[in-house]
């Protein structure tokens, strides 16, 4: 079994990094391995509060810098993540048991959302001029204020992307940032603000604090200006509770169960070996990840032998480097929710049509990407998300009846919809309830888009990350008019009288003009 090739001076430095005088740790296991990778430091409360009140003066400052000092800032930190690439992806598959490609996907996803928010924040927050109902009698001016300090809470399964969303966003908008990390991230994170850090932005600016998420993270809600959570519905609602009381404002990435939609036009073979890593890249542990296949009848019995075969042979494996296809669950927790939701659909009728094991002689939370048939509603897998290596498939006639089983769940994150025709299928990803749907490809395609928002619809979440969308939540707008003193405004009632009939005449010119 492979050792980490995270050297003790890392992770020292890293340790300093954290917001965090307790004196306290709490042991991260090496997924690999099941042996301790380190023992993370635990923040307090009040090291939550110290955080916010040394970000708030250090944000500031950074809010006066402007546009352009942060562009550069953001821009250094590009340049330093991809010299990086190799590091972060030593952390990022010391702590979540990815493979080295998919540990890479996480690195070029950081570095394009920095890219992308770095010159995207002054176009899309610069404000400006606005029509008023009275031209040349009122000007009227947007400004855009940052928010202040944002509370980013952070899971453990897509830990630079996911922090890179959030955070980015929020500096590139002119925020401080206190970030709670998932004990299982914290060393990836601790690396990307690193490099952050030495492009130039103030260390104070982001901290990073770790700790129980029912103590830090409350506590990171409490004093946020906004708050940014990714996690399970059931926490997300709690943070959006707690933060309504305050009246702060919150985006949520949550929970998913997103379908694939296989029309009878596809070619089978490529869209087997596309649906398995659509369903089972970082053992199917992200958000948007394909937990529910339907298959067209007319190629369902191909679809599925190839399926099969394609899921059986891919290379499970311990490496940093680039001999495994799929590597392991990162935590006992999460190996023993996929094994309760196979042996569940099992014991109640289902069938395994390929994996459906642990395999302990590669490493103690490996399991093998698993395709199951025949899962009813009375199985556990069937609503509930599995957040793991496993996908049911089912099998339909017509593409109304596809629609409607897709469209079937109280979540809506992700789908996806592979097609033959280009035309057909984005007809189809047209109707599918969800709040990024991808043709002929698995999640790739929408989250790699960071031009474009990101976020779910039902339970799976409020508000949007990526895009100028991603921006805007980072920012209060305010509207500034001026009476030109060119006409008097009507004050009293004969001022009223005189001016109604000219009034009412320019909003019909206005009309006319089609001006807003």
């Amino acid at each position: 079994m492979p050792a980490s090739p995270l050297s003790p001076s890392f992770i020292a430095a890293a340790h300093r990094d954290v917001s965090a005088t307790t004196g306290t740790t709490v042991p991260v296991t090496l997924p690999f391995t099941g042996e301790v990778l380190h023992e993370l430091p635990r923040s307090s409360t009040e090291d939550v509060q110290d955080a916010y009140s040394r970000s708030r003066l250090a944000q500031l400052a950074w809010a006066r810098a402007g546009f352009a000092h942060r562009r550069r800032v953001l821009l250094r930190a590009h340049d330093l993540l991809l010299d990086r690439a190799a590091l972060l992806q030593d952390a990022v598959q010391s702590e979540t048991g990815k493979t080295r490609g998919q540990a890479f996907e996480e690195v070029f996803q950081a570095a394009g959302v920095t890219r992308f928010n770095a010159l995207a924040a002054r176009g899309a927050l610069r404000g400006g001029r606005r029509h008023s109902a009275l031209p040349l009698v009122v000007t009227t001016r947007v400004r855009y204020r940052p928010k202040g300090v944002a509370g980013v809470i952070t899971p453990w399964n897509y830990p630079l992307s996911l922090a890179a969303m959030d955070v980015v966003a929020a500096l590139a908008a002119g925020c401080g940032v206190v970030q709670k990390a998932d004990d299982q991230g914290a060393l990836s994170i601790l690396a990307l603000r690193r490099a952050f850090i030495d492009a130039g932005v103030p260390a104070e600016l982001w901290a990073v604090v770790t700790g129980e998420g029912g103590i830090i993270g409350a506590a990171v809600t409490e004093e946020a200006d906004y708050v940014c959570f990714t996690g399970s519905t059931a926490t997300g609602r709690r943070v959006a509770v707690q933060a309504a009381r305050n009246l702060t404002g919150v985006s949520l990435e949550l929970g998913g169960k997103n379908p694939l939609i296989v029309l009878d036009d596809v070619g089978p073979a490529r869209a087997a070996a596309d649906a398995a890593n659509a369903c089972f890249s970082a053992m199917g542990q992200l958000c948007v990840s394909i937990e529910r296949i339907y298959v067209q009848r007319g190629v369902a019995a191909e679809f599925l032998r190839e399926f099969g075969r394609v899921t059986g042979g891919l290379r499970l494996g311990a490496g940093f480097d680039h001999s495994a296809d799929v590597g392991s669950l990162t935590s006992p927790a999460q190996l023993d929710r996929v094994r309760a939701h196979v042996e569940d659909a099992v014991a109640k009728g289902a069938t395994i049509e390929a994996g459906g094991r642990a395999r302990p002689d590669l490493g103690p939370f490996f399991f093998e990407p698993t395709v199951l048939t025949g899962v009813t509603a009375a199985m556990d897998c069937f609503a509930a998300e599995t957040f793991g290596p496993v996908v049911a498939v089912s099998v339909f006639d017509t593409e109304q009846e596809a629609i409607l089983a897709a469209n079937d769940s109280e979540f809506g994150l992700n789908a996806s919809v592979f097609a033959g025709s280009a035309r057909r299928g984005l007809r189809l990803a047209g109707a599918i309830e969800a709040g990024s749907v991808n043709v002929n490809e698995g999640y790739r395609g929408s989250f790699s888009s960071v031009a474009a928002p990101m976020g779910g619809l039902k339970q799976s979440g409020l508000g949007r990350r990526n895009g100028p969308e991603g921006l805007l939540r980072f920012v209060d707008a305010i509207t500034i008019s001026r009476a030109t003193g060119l006409i008097q405004l009507p004050r009293t009632g004969r001022e009223f009288e005189a001016l109604t009939r000219p009034m009412l005449l320019l909003a019909r010119v206005l009309k006319t003009l089609r001006r807003r």
